[in-house]
């Protein structure tokens, strides 16, 4: 017996009197954490040679430390620790970390409110839902805490920030953001409503500042590549990548034209635009460029017009996703660029949807096979041109049909030379002539930009960058890392605290030791947890990682939200392979299999503020109001009787005030009895809905657990062990055994197909098979050691503490240890011989009962055993049976 086990042993159970206590789980699970703790249960060690299957990382996604634990957490976190334990019985030398999230701008927002610094808010949550997770029993090695706030951790952030640079991946160039001019900050896009400053109302102008940015662009082929190579991903997650980057081969082309300006020809006299649908080019009837392309520039110098629609504009989102819903928008700029093809004149536009930073900041229109560019077209009376046909179609100019767009069925017409060519001979004929005309080529174009990781706000890792009068941007040394950020700072809304911090801005230039200003923004927090998991693999490191990382790495098995398929795991995917670009790790792909957890619902009420925006209320403060078919319609405070609007079923967050505090369910009901609801009400990637009731019913469940447990404890416990089942048990005690084992290989496969819905399913079968054995039985004894040892274990990973306490007190320990480190359960195969199966048994048809028989009968005693049966001739009405059929294993229909 190992140390660990002994000392775990050396707990609250050896005296086996604690089956005759009441049923208190909050007692039993602060015993048995206590335990776990001082034994060091869960804290891993490289190589340990307990474990003859190696290692096994598995993660969840580390949270943001908001204040408290709700239900989707203690979901997602409940997910990982069954993973663990279930491995860990298996002999893997599993490990299940945490950390926390801990840079943003809820921190912020909080300390605005509060008058407080984000530092002390951000470090009393992190304590108090620390407590939290704890007290839920997650198999955490907490020896691997950290948080990304911690200089010890950003300044891992900064060395390699500062490795990109030098490597040409990290730059400086200015960039397009949302400004709030009164809180004088830079918004993300989410924080833009209706044009206007979430927090200030003020209206958001776009504004152009130096930024900086990691060229995640130099390996889009990679990341895409890449996706063909993980099966252990989702293919839905694969796709949502695929299409965030966006790979696509078309033709890159210009519109020639003679637009000058006072320094000549605007953009050396050519409009560049790219597409995929070269073989619609003689469909073009007009181009639209962005606002902030050097046509419309020219353009609101001569028209009052396009200057006061560029600064309308000005105040919209920078977003893309954004332009795709909102009102598109234009207006003529009076100038005009040729068809590089034909040679007419093409009318050019200043659109509102069309993005600068996004290919050439210009687009050209086709508005019979674009549906973006039909609606603007018929929004504005400009021409329609039909240039693609199909058969069997016909173009109707007054509303959209999807096969305008069809390029696998289309074929041209109205396009001169390219008449009655399909969509790649098009391309390809289109480019060869661009080409001859040296105005176009193929080009592959990727819809991913740039990451620009600039935030000009304070609760992050600051960017190490000196700013010189003399020498201009320049590295903080290495020597000098890491550039500590001032924790006392309180946030008021009037932009960056850090801008009036001298203390922190004043200093000398490192090149030239002149006087000198620190950069004031802070790094995107998704910079903090593109790595955190390598941190883990190699906690308190005197280097970024070190030996341990190779280790562990790259993880077995991530769990976390489908919201974060695309940006997280992107940029986590694209740090890893700078990192091995660098020599720091050896393996480009972070994330072995990926799991992506459905989410927990609840309901969400809210009512407007004074400034239009909504204040949500807790669930538990509200007086649901309903329509006759019994569906929420509203609801009332029960505070102040203030009437509320319904926002429907959502996932838990604090922003709505939704989430259930696991600390609620622990108190009622003990935190194995929430955690087996969180698995027990869906399966594990679909989303499931809130109900104390369910957490309830488990709880009643436990409550049989332990009082079956009480009521068999002497016959268990006297039992010998396994050699008392050789040879099997008879009668009602054998057909129990042979449940429990079925139930047992099912369950088993379950947990390798994380069904974990079903696996607390199959333990109340257990149950139900053991209690279902006589008493007068003689191998009751025997039969229900060897099952409730069954039940123990397979239910350990989801409801720890109870089977923990159980398997001690009931003897378990004492004869094979602790149940930490029990060995799965194996199906015995004797026990799923059957000596009689059980048929259906039908008379014309119609199912009449049961027939059993030996196992192994002949269809001739199955018909001689079906013509004895008292149901046949009560429904036979005398007559004489004309035939039998049997179906093997299934059912005997007896036709009279």
């Amino acid at each position: 017996m190992t140390g660990d086990a002994a000392a775990i042993l050396g707990g609250v159970n050896a005296n086996h009197d604690l089956l005759t206590q009441p049923f208190d789980p909050r007692a039993l699970e602060s015993a048995a954490q206590s335990a776990w703790a001082a034994a060091g249960a869960y804290r891993a060690v490289e190589n340990d040679a307990r474990f003859p299957k190696g290692k096994y990382y598995c993660v969840s996604m580390l949270p943001y430390p908001s204040g408290k634990l709700h239900m989707g957490h203690v979901r997602n976190y409940t997910l990982n620790d069954m993973l663990y334990r279930h491995l860990r019985m298996q002999g893997y030398n599993a490990l299940m970390p945490m950390g926390w999230d801990a840079f943003g701008l809820p921190a912020e927002n909080a300390a605005m409110k509060s008058r407080e610094a984000p530092a002390k808010w951000t470090h009393e949550n992190i304590a108090y839902m620390k407590r939290q997770l704890i007290a839920m029993g997650f198999a955490i090695d907490w020896t691997r805490e950290l948080a990304t706030c911690d200089p010890a951790y950003y300044r891992w952030n900064q060395w390699l920030f500062l490795k990109m640079l030098e490597a040409g991946i990290a730059y400086r160039k200015s960039g397009i953001v949302n400004w709030d001019p009164v809180d004088r900050t830079v918004l993300a896009n989410e924080q833009v409503i209706d044009g206007r400053g979430w927090r200030s109302g003020a209206p958001v102008e776009k504004r152009e500042i130096p930024m900086y940015y990691l060229r995640i662009t130099q390996y889009a082929d990679e990341l895409v590549d890449c996706l063909d190579q993980m099966p252990g991903w989702p293919d839905r997650v694969k796709a949502m990548q695929a299409n965030w980057i966006g790979r696509s081969t078309g033709v890159r082309f210009a519109f020639p034209h003679d637009i000058a300006g006072a320094a000549g020809p605007v953009g050396d006299g050519r409009l560049w635009v790219f597409t995929t649908r070269a073989d619609t080019i003689m469909g073009v009837t007009f181009c639209a460029v962005a606002p902030e392309h050097p046509l419309a520039a020219h353009a609101a110098t001569l028209s009052p017009h396009v200057r006061d629609f560029i600064a309308e504009a000005s105040h919209g989102s920078v977003a893309e996703a954004d332009l795709a819903t909102m009102e598109k928008k234009g207006v003529p700029t009076g100038l005009y660029v040729r068809h590089p093809l034909t040679g007419e004149q093409v009318e050019v536009w200043v659109g509102n949807y069309v993005l600068m930073s996004y290919g050439e900041g210009a687009v050209m229109g086709v508005p019979a096979h674009d549906e973006r560019d039909f609606a603007f077209a018929h929004q504005y009376g400009l021409r329609i041109l039909p240039v693609i046909e199909v058969p069997g179609e016909t173009f109707d100019y007054d509303g959209w049909q999807p096969w305008y767009a069809d390029k696998g069925r289309g074929r041209c017409v109205n396009s001169g030379k390219l008449d009655g060519l399909d969509y790649a001979q098009a391309v390809a004929a289109v480019a060869g002539d661009l080409a001859a005309k040296g105005l176009g080529e193929t080009r592959t174009t990727y819809r991913l930009r740039d990451w620009g990781i600039s935030r000009q706000r304070y609760w992050g890792t600051p960017i190490p960058i000196v700013h010189c009068e003399q020498c201009g941007p320049v590295p903080v040394p290495y020597d000098q890392l890491p550039v500590v950020l001032p924790e006392d700072c309180i946030p008021d809304g009037s932009g960056n605290p850090l801008n009036a911090r001298e203390d922190f801005v004043r200093t000398t230039c490192p090149t030239c030791a002149a006087p000198a200003r620190r950069e004031t923004d802070t790094m995107d927090t998704f910079v903090d947890s593109s790595w955190y998991f390598m941190r883990y693999a190699s906690p308190n490191a005197a280097t970024m990682v070190d030996a341990r990382d190779a280790h562990w790495m790259p993880m077995d098995q991530y769990i976390g939200g489908i919201s974060h398929a695309i940006l997280h795991l992107l940029y986590a995917r694209f740090w890893t392979k700078v990192m091995r670009d660098f020599g720091l790790v050896g393996y480009s792909e972070p994330f072995t299999r990926l799991f992506t957890q459905g989410m927990v619902l609840n309901h969400a009420y809210f009512h407007r503020n004074d400034r239009g925006g909504l204040d949500y209320v807790p669930p538990e403060q509200v007086d649901a109001l309903r329509d006759e078919q019994g569906r929420i319609t509203g609801g009332r405070s029960k505070v102040d009787g203030t009437p509320l609007e319904y926002d429907g079923l959502g996932t838990m967050s604090k922003s709505k005030l939704n989430g259930v505090d696991p600390q609620d369910m622990i108190d009622r009901y003990g935190a194995d009895a929430a955690r087996m609801y969180v698995m027990f009400a869906a399966p594990p990637d679909q989303t499931m809905e809130w109900s104390d009731a369910g957490v309830e019913g488990q709880s009643r469940y436990l409550r049989k657990l332990w009082a079956y447990a009480s009521a068999h404890r002497d016959a268990v416990r006297g039992v010998a062990g396994r050699a008392a089942l050789a040879p099997q048990p008879a009668g009602a005690a054998r057909l129990q055994r042979r449940e429990i084992h079925q139930t047992l290989g099912k369950i088993s496969d379950d947990y390798q197909r994380f069904k974990y819905n079903t696996v607390i399913s199959g333990a109340h079968i257990l149950l139900n098979a053991l209690e279902a054995i006589p008493a007068s039985d003689p191998a009751a004894p025997a039969v229900a050691r060897e099952g409730l040892s069954i039940l123990l274990r397979v239910l350990y990973p989801v409801a720890p503490h109870v089977t923990w306490h159980l398997w001690d007190a009931l003897g378990y320990a004492a004869a094979d240890g602790p149940l930490l480190d029990a060995p799965w359960p194996e199906v015995d195969p004797a026990a799923l011989v059957q000596d009689e199966i059980e048929l259906v048994l039908q008379v014309n048809g119609k199912v009449r009962g049961k027939l059993v028989v030996p196992a192994g009968a002949d269809r001739i005693a199955i018909e001689t055993a079906a013509h004895a049966a008292p149901e046949v001739a009560r429904h036979a009405g005398g007559g004489p049976v004309r035939k039998v059929i049997v179906v093997p294993g299934r059912l005997v229909n007896v036709v009279v």
